[in-house]
């Protein structure tokens, strides 16, 4: 008989009491026995909301939790790579929020992490599992479009408040690594293929030192671009565009797919300016995030092998690490 893996969550961060927590409790996979916040109160008080056995005061006393097979990590992007470490070597399997560290030095730590403490290690792009994504992909690899030469993608949100852990420098703050992470992920997944250079434009607050407005072209070789722009300081939208030589893909909600609503994408297999050649293709409610935890669950169970092993987040790593260099550099940054 499989062993479920049992959870514990490190920290009280906002993604995993909106949307992970909640999404984890809908599967057998997503048992949570304890959760840890440095404030002991705060995480007694979300331990009695979800209804987990037990809450720590400290990291450390999750990690020493015998019981405790996986471990969520929420925590902000400049800590992500110290304790996932830290839970592979307490004999804990990770599950750790995007993206995975700073730089693609840092994150190939947790490859070597992995191997001495023979514990795997996932990267948490929930959209990876959405049933909407998986179709587009499968469209791609039919040849439904034609041979696919540019995905381009645009990703927004308001937030200029100086307390936002969005909006600070030094622990990962900023369009790029908040939301252009997933642009730079579904290029990669949707070429199946690992880009060549990428030039960028950023734009900074001047304030906050964080990027705002980035800009960047990723090119993949053979004639295939990634062009995408993502921000942290303009309405709120997002959307995703696959051209191919014989039609287009549109995945109009990208991102932030509802947990426990349809979805939707749009073929066009015509191009005609009145719409006529495009289907609407709609996906039953699902929820992302219970998907994501059921393939991390199957994962640290045995049951299979992933698809996306931490190698990948280094080389998604590798692309956001070029994006930033260009910016500097005012040049094409080889991968």
């Amino acid at each position: 008989m499989v062993k479920m893996p049992r959870w514990g969550v490190l920290s009280t961060a906002g993604i995993g009491l909106r949307k992970v927590i909640p999404a984890m409790l809908k599967t057998p996979y997503g048992q949570i026995g304890a959760i840890a916040s440095r404030d002991p109160s705060k995480a007694k008080e979300a331990a009695e909301r979800f209804g987990i056995p037990r809450s720590y005061g400290s990291y450390e006393e999750l990690l020493a939790d015998p019981d405790i097979d996986a471990v969520y990590n929420p925590l902000p992007i400049h800590l992500h790579v110290e304790w996932t470490v830290k839970a592979l070597e307490a004999g804990k399997h990770v599950l750790c929020e995007k993206p995975i560290a700073l730089s693609a030095n840092d994150a190939e730590e947790l490859v070597s992490a992995r191997e001495r403490t023979g514990k795997q290690v996932l990267e948490a792009f929930m959209v990876r599992q959405h049933p909407q994504w998986l179709h587009a992909r499968e469209l791609v690899r039919n040849g439904e479009i034609g041979d696919v030469r540019l995905v381009q993608t645009v990703m927004s949100f308001f937030n200029d408040d100086p307390d936002n852990i969005r909006n600070r420098p030094e622990v990962g703050g900023g369009a790029l690594y908040d939301i252009g992470c997933y642009a730079v992920l579904l290029g990669r997944f949707i070429f199946a293929d690992e880009p060549k250079r990428a030039v960028s434009l950023i734009d900074r607050d001047p304030a906050l030192g964080t990027d705002r407005l980035t800009g960047a072209l990723v090119d993949f070789g053979e004639g295939r671009h990634l062009s995408f722009s993502c921000s942290t300081q303009l309405i709120r939208y997002q959307t995703v565009q696959i051209f191919g030589r014989n039609g287009r893909i549109e995945v109009p909600v990208s991102l932030n797919a509802p947990q426990g609503g349809e979805t939707e994408i749009f073929v066009d297999r015509t191009g005609e300016v009145d719409r006529s050649g495009i289907s609407r293709e709609v996906f039953a409610a699902c929820d992302q995030y219970t998907l994501q935890t059921e393939t991390a669950g199957k994962i640290f169970s045995g049951e299979s092998s992933p698809e996306f092993p931490i190698e990948d987040a280094v080389a998604n790593m590798r692309v956001i690490d070029a994006i930033y260099r260009s910016e500097k550099s005012g040049a094409w940054e080889t991968i």
